[in-house]
């Protein structure tokens, strides 16, 4: 009985064995096979190489030949110019061209002048490049008077500035993505990002000032960490210092709701006419498009310049939270108008701006490593646009935290080259020592059989 069980245990631990070479092996090769190079370009999405081609137009042609480039409905980049040589030149280089009666120094100028007038709490304006026109906006909140003050200077500009009434009222978002905390309201978690020492949480500035202490749960007892960095007004951003340094595995990933996420692999700008996505705690995965740059709106706390304007739905504690497109990091959301039952205007700080000023990198997801992508399933508004390029959130992820990441995707990491090695050389040692033991017990069985025979 006893010689019965030593055979299940030496077959059970050569089968360990030779299961650890296999798994050791599948962890160094799939590790070393998806190791990142140490430069990676960002992603290339359709989208972004239509608005580049757009835009490199336009600054080959100046600011008094053109009008600002977008996105048509065919997905093809339009550049509005002002002259039929600038066309020509423009359908040459594969793009459509607009000819329109006012140039972007003309634009640029118009903006300036509402910049310079006196400030009217619950006015926004942006360029319309499609139209040609300067839109201001007033929200319910502008008085008659004030309105009337506006639309004299509006007047006096000329007539490619256009007025418009919005419902609701123009307020940051305050209270996204993973819900953060403090004693001063409710934001979102927009992007990690890192200055290569430390990790931060991107979010909004007019979330709460420097200092701030921000936490995970309403008992205040999971401390994500402390603002350490403000911009608002003027700008909409700031930085979160994770409380341990870090921001952890799937740092790459925004969350969109049950228990999903999409990954995010670079950073850029939006163009006109392009679909966006994006996520808060309060209304969860929401669509729309991009309808005006450079976009300047007087909260009542103060105004914001270059703001990126959308017409995707947003409300109270989706401030901070992230807008994307095609895993490409967009903007932070700021402020806006209405709601997600009747729609609004929704503005967003964009990314590219906020990390340059702050001299931070985008921590972005590792497809490799993430055991494949899938697509992400789509927003759940009403506000769904036909999008240029059938754009996409990105490729999903899930979003379980370090405790609950499959036990192949830890594996099959490749931060596991070492731990791999580790594997192999263990299970080799487990083999030679099975083979030494089998070979003493029978050398030993052998010793004790000729012992009882020879006497």
């Amino acid at each position: 009985m006893r010689h019965a069980r030593r055979r299940v245990v030496r077959r059970v631990t050569r089968l360990a064995a030779v299961g650890g070479l296999l798994l050791g092996g599948a962890m160094v090769t799939r590790a070393v096979a998806s190791e990142p190079p140490a430069t990676t370009a960002v992603p290339r999405t359709y989208a972004m190489k239509a608005g580049q081609t757009g835009t490199d137009l336009v600054s080959q042609l100046g600011s008094s030949r053109t009008a600002g480039t977008w996105i048509g409905a065919d997905g093809k980049p339009v550049v509005a110019v002002t002259d039929e040589q600038a066309a020509a030149e423009v359908r040459k280089a594969g793009a459509k061209a607009k000819v329109v009666g006012h140039s972007m120094d003309e634009l640029k100028s118009a903006a300036k002048t509402l910049r310079s007038a006196p400030r009217v709490a619950g006015t926004a304006w942006s360029m319309d490049y499609r139209t040609n026109e300067v839109v201001v906006q007033g929200d319910s909140t502008v008085s008659a008077s004030d309105w009337a003050a506006m639309g004299k200077v509006a007047h006096g500009i000329g007539g490619f500035v256009r007025m418009e009434r919005t419902e609701g009222s123009f307020t940051p978002r305050l209270n996204g993505a993973q819900p953060i905390l403090s004693t001063g309201g409710r934001c979102s978690a927009g992007f990690n990002v890192t200055n290569g020492q430390s990790d931060f949480i991107l979010t909004a500035g007019h979330c709460g000032p420097t200092g701030s202490v921000w936490f995970a749960d309403t008992g205040g007892t999971n401390q994500l960490g402390k603002t350490v960095s403000q911009s608002f007004p003027g700008n909409d951003f700031s930085l979160v210092q994770y409380a341990n340094g870090k921001a952890g595995d799937g740092a790459g990933v925004v969350f969109i709701g049950n228990g999903k996420g999409v990954q995010i692999t670079g950073a850029g700008d939006p163009s006109i006419g392009q679909r966006v996505f994006r996520s808060g705690s309060t209304s969860g995965l929401r669509d729309g498009q991009v309808t005006g740059v450079n976009s300047t709106v007087n909260y009542p706390e103060g105004t914001v310049t270059g703001l990126i304007e959308t017409n995707v739905c947003a409300e109270p504690g989706d401030s901070g939270g992230p807008m994307f497109s095609e895993g490409i990091a967009l903007g932070i959301t700021s402020g806006g108008s209405g709601d997600c039952t009747q729609g609004g205007t929704t503005f967003f700080q964009p990314v590219t701006k906020a990390l340059s000023e702050l001299g931070m990198q985008l921590i972005v997801s590792n497809p490799a490593a993430a055991g494949g992508a899938s697509p992400a399933p789509s927003a759940t508004s009403a506000q769904g646009s036909i999008a240029p390029g059938a754009a996409s959130p990105g490729s999903s992820a899930a979003v379980q935290g370090a405790q609950g990441t499959p036990l192949l995707s830890r594996l099959t990491d490749t931060r596991n080259v070492g731990p791999g090695l580790l594997v192999l050389g263990g299970s080799l040692i487990a083999l030679v020592a099975t083979r030494y033991i089998r070979s003493e017990q029978d050398r030993k069985a052998y010793q004790r059989y000729y012992s009882a025979t020879w006497g």
